[in-house]
């Protein structure tokens, strides 16, 4: 069987987040598959290189801005000639920002053009305009994010591929004990750890936590908190006002935030509760990732994670931004040990469904289905 060209448009150079986690996953688990994979980065950065390093056909056309017109226009240009040139068989738009350039350059090179949608679709213009230009269809996430992406028109073809996380690098039995990460990791040695690893975005939700665990310390004093993640491009001052809040709560000396870090699955090792407190989670990568550490977790009810926590036996679900409720949630497993153990190891099980071989095996066959 010939194998599958595709070629990637993936907006960014740099991971900021599970849509890149995801392609990496991909490009480490798509080879060896009959595929030939193409992957076009718009902007440079260190994913470029890592991606080189796979053996991977690798270029950078640098697009600008979506202000600069006269930049994208020729970048997408330079992606439909090598597109033809390199006989790709279909063109794969990664996220949104992705398709504005991989549906021109596709269109212009007469070749079939699928996008994956690895957010929740919002009727702003950046989703209208990518959802417009032509493609067979859409890859999504989660049910909640098929539902969102139905909603914008034209109504796409859509295939349902739940992404997935590298199991073997949250296996707890691989990691050092909590008590010896948290050393390492220069963390509160007493007392229970509560915590959260997110970009610091608002609609991440860091504000709630810190206001649910001003509660939760009330109850507990002896309770400690850490956020991993660094601030986002799009909302600099974030990170600010979340300092400036758990000082305003006395709470200086109970949160530790840690700032971006790449070892993720010894920050998660340490916790003793993991909280996912997003609105309109399109999926929740980190938090399969501390499920299958074995965390008892807490997410939002609504979007992603819903389908993949059954309340109070994998996991326990709260109402976004609602703080007693979740603060109700961290008090339900830390005055209930056996309860927070049988959770944990319920959510294992479950995490253990959302393997990242499995999620590019999936990816690939509605790619082969989209050019068939």
């Amino acid at each position: 069987m010939k194998p599958l060209r595709v070629l990637v448009v993936m907006p960014l150079g740099t991971a900021l987040g599970g849509g890149e986690s995801m392609l990496r996953q991909l490009l480490v688990h798509g080879r060896g598959q009959d595929v030939e994979w193409i992957v076009v980065f718009l902007r440079d950065g260190p994913m470029v290189a890592e991606m080189r390093a796979l053996g991977l056909d690798v270029h950078v056309i640098e697009a600008g801005r979506f202000r600069h017109v006269t930049a994208r226009i020729r970048a997408i240009r330079k992606v439909a000639r090598l597109a033809k040139s390199s006989g790709a068989d279909v063109v794969l738009g990664w996220m949104v920002a992705g398709q504005l350039t991989a549906g021109s350059a596709a269109l212009i090179a007469g070749l079939p053009c699928v996008w994956f949608q690895v957010g929740t679709p919002r009727p702003d213009w950046l989703d209208r305009l990518a959802t417009l230009l032509p493609a067979r269809g859409v890859l999504v996430l989660s049910r909640a994010a098929a539902a969102a992406q139905a909603r914008v028109w034209p109504r796409r073809r859509q295939w349902l591929v739940y992404p997935g996380v590298p199991l073997d690098a949250f296996d707890p039995s691989r990691l050092p004990a909590p008590t010896v990460v948290r050393s390492k990791l220069r963390l509160p040695a007493q007392g229970p750890l509560i915590g959260m690893v997110g970009r610091l975005q608002r609609w991440k939700g860091m504000h709630v936590f810190i206001a649910a665990m001003a509660r939760v310390h009330w109850s507990r004093p002896g309770v400690r908190a850490v956020i991993v993640g660094g601030p986002h491009e799009t909302e600099p001052r974030y990170a600010s006002e979340l300092r400036a809040q758990a000082s305003l709560l006395g709470l200086s000396d109970v949160i530790t935030f840690a700032g971006f870090q790449t070892n993720i699955p010894e920050w998660m090792q340490a916790m003793d509760v993991f909280v996912h407190a997003s609105d309109r989670e399109p999926f929740g990568i980190v938090l399969i990732e501390a499920m299958a550490l074995g965390k008892p977790v807490i997410a939002g009810s609504g979007g992603g994670p819903a389908e993949i926590i059954t309340d109070g036996e994998n996991g326990l679900l709260v109402p976004y931004g609602d703080v007693g409720s979740l603060a109700h949630a961290i008090l339900r497993y830390l005055d209930d040990d056996a309860f927070a153990a049988r959770v944990g190891a319920a959510a294992r099980n479950r995490a253990a469904v959302f393997d990242d071989r499995t999620y590019a095996a999936n990816v690939i066959a509605a790619l082969r289905e989209c050019v068939s």
